[in-house]
């Protein structure tokens, strides 16, 4: 089916309406359709190591099934019912796929980023009540197995947790040193340690238990978990099956390869790749338990497309990037498309990539809030490049104004909020946390995204910023994109991030942090030159410049701008207490879930009064270390 158009896409929602959809409505009744028609086709492989020779383990359709049917047995013998959750606190491996799957087949799964520290992992499991936590074995380099410990002594409700031992996917002779320097880990009484292989392996692989057809909750996904605590969206099976419908209608069949290094904690992973491998038949790799953060990944990125004659390239801009800065040393000949989501795409980084490889890219948009798809360039029709495309089937979008006479639908080019329908949105029960959804939606089912965008004349949809994102300078809105797309302008320049640091005057002003391509030279003043010639708004011009060695990045390849407010926040205090003389310092920058972010100051003598008058000029606030 071709997908070159809005005119594609409203003959594909006239042809069938999503109501009347011929597809499975659960998890295992789409697993079992897939495994029924192409049981010996190879589902999902998994290499521990990057090196394109390096050891790795494939499941097919039909042995995949019959893991996650044994895995959702053990866990309904551990007490798991359909609204129980099995949380899973892992890197990727083919162990998380399985409790992934497993764990919504039985009741709801809750993936849960492991780079997440103990106290917000912790904060999660109360939050989704799990009663089971599947997490790794003491393994070297990795402290996952001490941090979900230290996580579940923080939720009572956790009765048992099952370890996936990764010594099992090394060869000799590191299979047989990883035993003798595992370290010990210390538990609590409240929860029962197994071994996940041990046991799984014990059950039988079709169900022991009816499949409801109910279109109940399956899923829950943290939001972030980047500022504070997380939020916890709520996938329903609906929202699943149309993300994977989506998947194998406009992108896969049973003949494609995908290569997908971004984490099973993920949206982006979890539903769009791997439930549309469940629905098409198509092969997902993962290299690595970090994926593209894995030792050795980038570097051997072309040849293990080579290896595996992918065929999808999954990936996001600041991965585009760092592939950028190595050869393409193996034959790619097989890759038809690489999808690019997470962020936005700079102009300049897409030209790069497609003059480099020769793969056709294409932008997407997706949200947690939102199960995930949304829209995407055209596969087979014109890509606009910077937008994120035209809406998927059944999926309707507005720009909505908020206005003194409530909210009112933007016209063409306007800017407005990004508002979102389709069968992924949870309409008033988005997050677990009632308080959460109040204002969330408009009439009752557009599900308000906080970003902000335009639709034109040809019904591409534009993002054109983040309405927490807006640089707010002296009550004028600057995007911080115009900036950063000025900045990978440059040739030095690998990935940037523009935001706001706090200033007496104007409230903030616009600064920017970046990471240069390996090798490359250049001098803060330079890019703030570069700037000026670049950024036409004067406003918008940053007023400080950083280099860094490497920028903060969420798991995902985002770059993680809350750490870079932190570092703005330290400077300009600290500035500005030296400049009045004070010893005072701050030592760190929090994120209080009332207060927003607060500088937490070492008075070093210095007086409450004297401090006072030099930071509470600034809009953020700060207390005594």
């Amino acid at each position: 089916m071709t997908f070159a158009g809005i005119e594609d896409r409203n003959a594909i929602e006239a042809e069938m309406p999503w109501a009347d959809r011929d597809v499975a409505k659960t998890l295992w009744g789409l697993l079992g359709n897939t495994a029924g028609k192409f049981p010996n086709h190879n589902a999902i492989s998994y290499q521990l190591l990057s090196g394109p020779k390096d050891h790795a383990e494939t499941l097919t359709w039909g042995q995949l099934q019959g893991q996650v049917g044994r895995a959702a047995n053990l866990f309904r013998s551990l007490g798991v019912g359909p609204k129980d959750v099995v949380a899973y606190v892992l890197p990727n491996c083919n162990e998380t796929v399985i409790t992934l799957l497993g764990g919504a087949v039985a009741g709801i799964a809750n993936p849960i980023n492991p780079l997440l520290d103990a106290e917000q992992i912790g904060s999660i499991l109360r939050e989704t009540n799990a009663k089971v936590v599947v997490t790794l074995r003491p393994f070297p380099k990795t402290d996952v197995a001490e941090k979900t410990a230290a996580a579940v002594a923080l939720a009572p409700n956790v009765k048992h947790v099952l370890e996936v031992d990764l010594c099992r996917y090394l060869t000799a002779p590191k299979s047989w040193i990883v035993p003798l320097i595992r370290p010990k880990l210390k538990t609590t009484n409240q929860a029962a340690y197994h071994n996940f292989n041990t046991e799984i392996s014990k059950q039988p692989s079709s169900l022991s238990f009816d499949d409801s057809q109910e279109d109940r909750v399956a899923f829950y996904f943290h939001t972030g978990g980047t500022t504070g605590m997380p939020k916890v969206a709520q996938h329903k099976y609906s929202g699943m099956v149309y993300n994977g419908w989506i998947g194998h209608t406009l992108l896969y069949t049973e003949e494609d390869n995908i290569m997908c290094p971004l984490p099973l904690f993920h949206v982006f992973a979890c539903h769009v790749i791997l439930m549309a491998a469940v629905t098409s038949g198509a092969h997902v790799v993962f290299p690595t338990p970090q994926g593209y953060r894995g030792e050795g990944v980038f570097d051997n990125f072309w040849k293990l497309v080579e290896r595996w004659k992918i065929t999808f390239i999954i990936t996001v801009p600041t991965a585009i990037s760092a592939k950028m800065q190595r050869p393409i040393n193996a034959d790619i000949s097989t890759v038809k498309t690489a999808f690019s989501g997470s962020a936005p795409l700079p102009l300049e980084l897409f030209r790069r990539f497609e003059e480099a490889t020769g793969i056709t890219l294409v932008e997407g948009y997706g949200l947690t809030e939102a199960t995930c798809l949304v829209s995407c360039n055209p596969t087979d029709g014109l890509k606009k490049v910077g937008s994120i495309g035209i809406t998927f089937p059944y999926t309707d979008v507005k720009i909505m104004k908020s206005t003194n006479d409530g909210p009112v639908e933007a016209g063409v080019d306007e800017i407005g909020e990004i508002c979102i329908s389709n069968p992924g949105v949870f309409a008033g029960n988005t997050y677990t946390e009632a308080d959460k959804n109040k204002d969330l939606y408009y009439f009752d089912e557009y599900l308000r995204t906080g970003d902000l965008g335009r639709i034109d004349a040809d019904k591409y949809l534009w993002i054109t910023g983040r309405a927490k994102d807006l640089i707010i300078r002296g009550g004028h809105n600057i995007d911080p994109a115009e900036i950063e797309e000025a900045l990978l302008g440059h040739n030095a320049v690998a990935f940037a991030g523009a935001i706001g640091q706090p200033d007496a005057h104007a409230g903030e002003v616009p600064c920017a942090f970046v990471e240069l391509v390996g090798g490359a030279s250049v001098t803060e003043q330079e890019l703030l030159d570069f700037c000026k010639e670049k950024v036409h708004e004067r406003a918008a011009q940053p007023k400080h410049m950083t280099i860094m060695p490497e920028l903060p990045k969420t798991a995902v390849g985002k770059i993680f701008k809350p750490d870079l407010r932190k570092m703005a926040i330290t400077r300009i205090f600290n500035e500005a207490l030296e400049a009045s003389g004070s010893a005072a310092k701050v030592v760190s920058v929090i994120d209080d879930k009332k207060r927003g972010l607060v500088a937490q100051v070492k008075m070093n003598g210095a007086a409450d009064a004297d401090v006072g008058a030099v930071l509470n000029v600034f809009t953020f606030g700060w207390e005594d270390a």
